[in-house]
This record gives C-alpha cells, structure tokens and sequence, in this order.
C-alpha cells in the first residue's frame, strides 16, 4: 500500500513532464506551384456569368493571394476575354488564341477564370412582377481557374471552388438578371468572393506543418 502511495506522485509528475514537453516548431511547407518559374504571366480578367463587379473583384484578389507566398512574380494585366481576344482578331480562347496572345505580350504562361452565379434566392421581394428594384439574396457560386502554356495551348494546371453566401446590394430586373455592382463591392459580396479565392489559390500558398 505504501509503494502505491508513493509512486502515484511520482507516475503524476512524470505525466506533468510529459505534458509541458516542447513540441517542435512549426516548418514552412513551399507552394506547390512556383509562379516565379513561369516568368511573366498573363492574366484574362475573370468572366462572370452576372454583370457588375464580381468577375474583376475576383481576378484582382486571385492574383493578390496567388502572389503572396511567392515574392517577385510578374504579372501582366491582358484585360477582359473579349478584349484580349479582339487584340488579336480571335473569337475564341483555343491554342491558337493563346499561342498568338503570348507572341503578342511576350508570356509564356496565361491564366483565366469563369464565375457562375448560379440560383439567386431573394431574402425581400421587389415589385410583383420583378421588373426592377435592389435587394439582398442568397447565392450559390462556382468559380474555376485555369493555367495555359502559351507555346502549346496545353492546360497546365486548373481548380474549382464553389461556395454559397448570403450577398447584398443585387439589382435585378426582367424575370432572371441580376448584377452586383455595389458601391461597396467588399461588404456587399466580399466574402463570397474571398471564399472562392481562398480555396482556389491554395496550391500558390506555403503553409505550416508540426514534424
């Protein structure tokens, strides 16, 4: 009984002991994808399925978090699909699109984006025939980004997202348009977008590991 009583304190100190150990510190995981090695690349500014600020919001906080992990990294604005595709007397985003963009703009790496809002739930009614007004809504969205070698046309690397957030500030008119083009785009749709982005720019990011 005596040896019981003895080595019950000492069983407990050496479970403190154990408790405070040290861990190890945490170590920086690189990117998966290094940007740097793709030397200027050109960016298509996101299309979006509904009108207004989502597409460019979305493409200038992509490019935001790709870059963050990743120091110096170049790159270069080529505007809107359309725009870029008519720089170069092309209807069309193929490999010969892409292999002229790059000849034109000196980049051997092209990324873009689509932005699909998809099933717009208004939290308030408009007029009855829901021919104009400005309201909040619950949205569902889906963006997917995706990277090109401008020499080949080939698909270097692409990822999806999709999200559901509840937005504000959307316009509406007709039976099935909308656009979100807020005066405050960041509080009216930001996390909407910041979500999208997140979960996309996740191969560009370090991140941190206990070993």
């Amino acid at each position: 009984m005596r040896r019981a009583l003895v080595c019950a304190p000492l069983l407990l100190a050496a479970l403190a002991c154990a408790n405070r150990a040290p861990q190890a510190p945490p170590v920086m995981v690189p990117p998966q994808i290094d940007l740097r090695a793709h030397e200027t690349i050109g960016v298509i500014r996101f299309a979006s399925t509904s009108k207004g600020q989502l597409g460019p919001m979305a493409t200038r906080r992509f490019t935001e978090a790709a870059r963050r992990d990743q120091g110096l990294v170049r790159i270069l604005d080529l505007g809107t699909r359309e725009d870029a595709l008519r720089s170069i007397g092309r209807d069309r985003l193929d490999a010969e699109a892409l292999a002229a963009l790059g000849k034109k703009n000196g980049v051997k790496t092209i990324v873009s984006g689509d932005l699909v809002v998809s099933n717009v739930r208004p939290n308030v009614s408009v007029d009855a025939l829901l021919r104009s007004g400005s309201m909040t809504a619950e949205v569902d969205a889906e963006l997917e980004v995706q990277m090109f070698e401008t020499d080949s046309g080939a698909a270097l690397w692409n990822r999806s997202a999709r999200t559901t957030h509840s937005v504000g500030d959307v316009r509406v008119w007709g039976a099935k348009q909308f656009a979100f083009d807020a005066r405050d785009p960041d509080q009216a749709y930001g996390e909407l977008v910041d979500d999208l982005v997140e979960q996309v720019s996740r191969p560009f990011q370090a991140s941190w590991v206990r070993r």
